[in-house]
């Protein structure tokens, strides 16, 4: 007798249909796998053998073939230990039921426990697409799948209990639904903006790459508060869209680095500048998400940016400028998505005093020449705000602290943000605006295009400082909530592009 059970496998971040066949025919004893299976596939055979004894069941003393469909795809992973236990004590008649319409996921211990495992998500969301209606899977990833709206999670703890609610023996009850509001919580940053002394343009700054999403570098003394003050920005992004959590969800838990069910706030990843360009990236012999994806819709802050290899910086690039990054292997291309805030920090010379007028520098221009060659001119390009972090006297850092909190200016942003989604109906942001978009919602008036003019003149921008600073200047109106740029908001966003006299 032939059994099938339906299970999932993860390809980049997308699940794929898996049937996993099981026979048991006459012979000597032994379990063949085939379908493309990897070494975690392969070693299963004595996991799903022990875990079956364990949990009350017999194991066929005959030879049992297990084939995972289709077998052009790669099976990756211990999720199969469960939906492969399944298929041979359906095909040795150890148990019957109907496997129609269900899915089934986990990694099978030798006592018949099941463990939690990556990807959960993704393959709810696929079952959820083909029209399964019930997903099984280890309790601790039951949460992650009951995202999924219109689909029966059920949380098993073991091989025998699944067996006994297949049998109709002890029914298990379906995980409930998951209120979006538990999902969408408010998580408040540790760094508040009112605690930092000063620089209110690099806070200005800063809201405004919050508001549109915009690329930016700070540039400083050590000291001057640049670390600080791209932490605070944790605090003033907006809240996740439900849309936003499942998607970030999904790329954590295929990562392998959900901490929790699902993910509630927005990310804010530091990577070292030691950093390799795989890690930073994604890639290796099984592609996996790297640094600019697990920083999707949040913050990738690259410290002491000068200091990364040549090479890593330049691939970020193409991510940049596209949202996306393709990963190509032998065994096929994976696009993930990247759609992050840059905000990069440097110092303006190796010693980092360069121009700070309380200490002198010790650089010779050879070697200040040196060091801002380290991040090319396209990359630069690519950057909308470039904001000067000067270092503050004594006495403006121990005075009275009167600024501006976080949630004050989270206000602001979530102000503008409401009008990009109303704008483009969707969670893009103007940062992502295209060259069509920017035509029909960065209309300058005629004193405005006689200012761009005379600043691409004057400055030498390229096309593309020529969209960032329209870009940037929309989400300035956006905060003032204005439907049209006017000049000031204009002039603001061209102060921020660095210039080339």
């Amino acid at each position: 007798m032939i059994a099938k059970i339906f299970s999932a496998a993860i390809i980049g971040l997308e699940g794929e249909l898996i049937e996993v066949e099981a026979d048991v025919t006459g012979g000597l004893p032994a379990t063949i796998v085939v379908g493309l299976p990897d070494t975690a596939v392969q070693e299963s055979r004595e996991r799903v053998k022990t875990a079956i004894k364990n949990s009350g069941s017999s194991y066929p003393q005959t030879r049992v073939s297990v084939n995972l469909a289709p077998a052009d795809v790669p099976k990756l992973g211990t999720h199969f230990d469960l939906p492969i236990a399944l298929a041979i004590l359906s095909a040795y008649e150890q148990i019957t039921f109907d496997p129609k319409d269900k899915m089934f996921l986990g990694e099978l211990s030798l006592d018949g426990n099941l463990r939690a495992i990556p990807g959960v998500l993704a393959a709810a969301l696929k079952a959820r697409i083909l029209g399964i209606e019930e997903i099984f899977v280890p309790t601790e990833n039951a949460k992650e799948a009951a995202l999924v709206l219109g689909l029966k999670v059920f949380a098993v703890d073991s091989l025998k209990q699944l067996i006994g609610h297949l049998q109709g023996i002890k029914l298990l009850k379906p995980e409930p639904v998951l209120e979006t509001q538990s999902i969408l919580q408010n998580i408040s940053a540790a760094l508040d903006m009112k605690d930092v002394a000063g620089q209110e343009s690099a806070k200005r700054a800063l809201e405004i790459a919050a508001a549109g999403s915009h690329n930016i570098l700070m540039s400083g003394p050590p000291g001057s508060g640049k670390t600080l003050l791209a932490r605070a920005m944790a605090g003033i992004l907006p809240n996740l869209s439900l849309e936003e959590a499942l998607e970030l969800t999904k790329i954590y838990s295929i990562a392998g680095k959900l901490t929790a069910n699902f993910v509630t706030s927005r990310p804010v990843r530091s990577p070292h500048h030691t950093t390799s360009n795989i890690a930073l990236v994604g890639g290796g012999a099984t592609p996996k998400p790297g640094e600019i994806t697990l920083s999707h819709r949040g913050i990738l802050f690259l410290d002491e940016f000068p200091e990364f290899p040549r090479n890593v910086l330049e691939a970020l690039r193409q991510p940049l400028e596209d949202g996306v990054v393709t990963v190509s292997r032998a065994s096929g291309s994976f696009t993930f998505p990247a759609k992050f805030t840059l905000v990069a920090a440097q110092n303006p010379c190796p010693c980092g005093f360069l121009g700070d007028g309380t200490k002198p520098c010790v650089c010779s221009p050879a070697q200040v020449f040196k060091y801002h060659k380290k991040i090319s001119g396209p990359l630069l390009d690519r950057i909308d705000l470039h904001v000067e972090v000067p270092r503050l006297p004594y006495e403006k850092m121990a005075g009275e602290i009167r600024a501006e909190s976080s949630a004050q200016i989270k206000e602001r942003v979530e102000g503008a943000r409401k009008k990009q989604k109303d704008r483009f109906n969707s969670s893009k942001t103007n940062s992502e605006m295209s060259l069509i978009e920017i035509k029909c919602y960065c209309v300058l008036d005629d004193p405005g295009q006689q200012l761009i003019k005379q600043a691409m003149k004057q400055y030498n921008f390229s096309g593309r400082s020529l969209h960032r600073i329209l870009k940037v200047a929309r989400t300035i109106a956006d905060l003032k909530g204005m439907d049209n740029i006017a000049l000031d908001h204009l002039a603001e966003a061209i102060q921020y592009r660095p210039k080339v006299e």
